[in-house]
């Protein structure tokens, strides 16, 4: 079939060019060496080498043309070729060609369409293929036909381009408008004003994959350009987020980068694994034998998750025998299922000052597993015999079926200890019991310090937060003393935690041992509460951590320590108590040492990030309060600071009232600084996020 087309174009030929990423359509004044002088529709001429001409030429006009006729003509035709490139659908082109051949000119994709294409039709035909990138490829004259597989990669490449582009253009104005109204410059924008999707929910996307990730790279390129203007700063998705509404005010981004779930929601997911728990609690054939032996728990007023209990007696050489129950989850635990996987990645519950977070379902670690006096429970119960010196021998445990004779707070067993309580207190009628606690914790206590034990006392914080949003008020206080009562429960919990440790250690049975194995001098042990004694003994310590292999434990003065007191609000202690019960069982550990090791490994992580959490979140507090109270009372907000050390260029201090570590120059000081001594402080340039304050004025206290 003869070509419809110019092969070689001259005078009065119609042409076309690519400028600017567009056809243009031209007409030809003069062919000469390679070379074309074309005339456009503009009236301009310009002159340009035969290759750039677009293999589509044609019609050619032969009688000489003043330049309104060939305006007229160009205008003719580029209208018909706009019209006629409107129509061609270049997808049912690329279906009917892909796999027929690898490439072809715009003359056969014309016929493919049309059944006498013209000039026109040619060239409308090719222009929709130039512009069709994702199927074809401009090869002059040709257009390579790309396969299926190429296609879809090049549409999702596109499609991510036009993506990255609206991104760029709504986002960056966006965010600008957000961050002015967080500075203060502007008032903050409706949400709806927000870009329309997919742009919004990218934006969204982009600022949460930052708050719970700061370091990520994810988009890293696009986030710099729809942020460029902006401070860097490490918080900015946060203050972004806020100011949107996507989080509210004071968010907890601790939370995201755990990627531990607060709330109740996830527990949905488990209802009815946490029903059939529930339901096995209740059926007592399930339960170990009932034993009728009466324990009493002692907690904060508001606990819910009661772990331990405890009843103690006078023995016969002078020393003390005690029992200690601990809550029994893992006497119905499945380790395998959805939720023994999801409390798993929990790893531990947040007790944060804008509300707890539960390592289990409420209505297990709150519910069902809780010691509730008065209701039966599963339990692993602990002996020991406490010497009179404080020495620990003839550790034993079981499991039973119990049930506690008394729930009992810390402000009333604090109350009977100190003899001051009346005789209507709930915990009264144990006033015997909890003298004998009282006794052992103190000698156990001696007895610790005495192996070495490094203790650091500090007066636990009550945190009241009033309001909601930015509304929020925060007020920190002192909890109501109970020194003794505290001490009793913890005394307690480390003799249940040793003893099993010992029993391990003799059996060869693997458990999780928290350690801390660092050589302590004889003079570091004992209680310490100043910050000059803190911040000696701290330099020395190191983090205690979890372990496979029994090693000493220097801050509680112990050869082996194994957490297993606490197995509704930590994952290690659930698994030593799953462990001991299969020994009990089945005469075998569940665990290998190996296989407890392996686990270990997410474990920690797991726990490292929920740590995070319990660090950092109530430090928040503490400086939005400090923040606050120089609002409330300007110019007159001074805090109590105790020096804790000090160097030629340094003072470091410690605020008590709100247990916060600070550093300031020393020239603030003046010449005679010394550990101990203590100073009011005014505070500046406050930051919670940040973590930060600065110490502005120091005046002698």
């Amino acid at each position: 079939m003869a070509s419809i087309l110019v092969q070689y174009p001259g005078a009065g030929c119609i042409v076309e060019f690519m400028q600017g990423n567009e056809p243009q359509i031209a007409w030809v004044m003069e062919e000469q060496k390679g070379k074309v002088r074309l005339f456009l529709p503009n009236r301009r001429e310009t002159t340009l080498s035969s290759a750039r001409l677009l293999p589509w030429a044609g019609p050619s006009y032969s009688s000489p043309q003043g330049k309104d006729a060939m305006v007229d003509i160009l205008e003719k035709h580029e209208e018909r070729r706009r019209r006629l490139s409107a129509e061609v659908a270049p997808m049912e082109l690329w279906e009917m060609a892909q796999g027929e051949l690898p490439k072809a000119r715009a003359e056969w994709f014309a016929e493919l369409g049309y059944t006498s294409p013209d000039a026109d039709t040619v060239a409308a035909c090719g222009r929709a293929l130039l512009s069709c990138k994702t199927h074809f490829r401009f090869q002059p004259p040709e257009f390579e036909i790309y396969d299926a597989d190429t296609v879809e990669t090049r549409r999702q490449a596109e499609e991510a381009a036009r993506m990255r582009e609206a991104m760029v253009l709504g986002g960056a104005e966006w965010f600008r408008r957000l961050w002015d109204a967080r500075i203060g410059r502007t008032v903050a924008p409706d949400p709806s004003a927000a870009p329309e999707e997919p742009v919004r929910g990218r934006l969204e996307h982009m600022l949460r994959a930052r708050m719970a990730d700061p370091e990520t790279v994810e988009d890293e390129a696009l986030w710099k350009q729809v942020t460029k203007g902006l401070p860097d700063d490490p918080h900015l998705p946060l203050l972004l987020a806020m100011t949107w509404g996507l989080v509210p005010e004071h968010h907890n981004y601790w939370l995201d980068r755990a990627d531990y779930e607060a709330g109740t929601v996830w527990e949905e997911a488990h209802r009815a694994e946490t029903e059939a728990l529930i339901a096995a609690v209740a059926d007592e054939s399930q339960l170990p034998p009932a034993e009728d032996t009466a324990f009493i728990s002692i907690d904060s007023a508001t606990t819910r998750d009661i772990d331990d209990a405890f009843r103690i007696i006078r023995a016969e050489d002078g020393g003390w025998d005690a029992e200690i129950a601990l809550a029994c989850p893992a006497w119905f635990w499945d380790f395998g299922s959805p939720l023994g996987k999801a409390v798993f990645d929990r790893a531990t519950s947040l007790y944060l000052p804008e509300g707890n977070c539960h390592m289990m379902p409420e209505a297990l670690g709150e519910g069902a597993f809780s010691l509730f006096a008065g209701q039966k429970r599963p339990a692993l119960v602990v002996s020991a015999h406490i010497a009179p010196d404080g020495a620990l021998s003839d550790g034993k445990f079981r499991f039973a079926a119990i049930t506690l004779a008394d729930n009992l707070s810390y402000p009333d067993c604090e109350a009977v200890i100190e003899g001051r309580a009346e005789a209507s207190s709930p915990a009264a009628a144990w006033a015997e019991q909890l003298a004998l606690a009282a006794e052992m914790s103190r000698v156990r206590l001696d007895y610790r310090v005495g192996q070495g034990a490094v203790i650091i006392e500090r007066p636990d914080l009550d945190f009241e937060l009033e309001g909601e949003g930015a509304g929020v008020q925060v007020r920190i206080r002192e909890t109501e003393a109970a020194s003794a009562a505290m001490l009793l429960v913890a005394e307690l919990m480390i003799v249940a935690n040793a003893v099993l440790a010992d029993w391990a250690v003799a059996n060869g049975v693997s458990l999780l041992f928290r350690t801390q194995d660092v050589a302590v001098p004889r003079d570091y042990a004992g209680v310490w509460r100043s910050a000059p004694d803190v911040a000696r003994v701290v330099r020395i310590l190191v983090a205690a951590s979890l372990d496979v292999d029994p090693r000493p434990h220097a801050g509680m003065g112990l050869a082996a320590y194994s957490p297993v007191t606490s197995p509704l609000r930590r994952f290690p202690d659930l698994v030593n108590e799953a462990q001991l019960l299969h020994v009990m069982r089945h005469g075998t550990p569940r665990w290998s040492r190996d296989e407890l090791s392996s686990m270990l490994l997410s474990l920690g992580m797991r726990l490292e990030a929920a740590g995070q959490v319990q660090r950092f979140r109530p430090r928040y507090w503490k400086y939005l309060y400090i923040q606050q109270e120089a609002a409330r009372h300007p110019n007159e907000c001074r805090w109590r600071a105790e020096v804790a050390e000090e160097n030629d260029m340094w003072v470091n201090v410690n605020l008590p009232e709100v247990q916060l570590a600070l550093r300031a120059k020393r020239t603030l000081f003046g010449e005679k600084v010394f550990p101990g001594q203590a100073f009011m402080v005014r505070l500046g340039k406050v930051n919670p996020l940040r973590g930060e304050a600065v110490i502005l004025e120091v005046q002698e206290f």
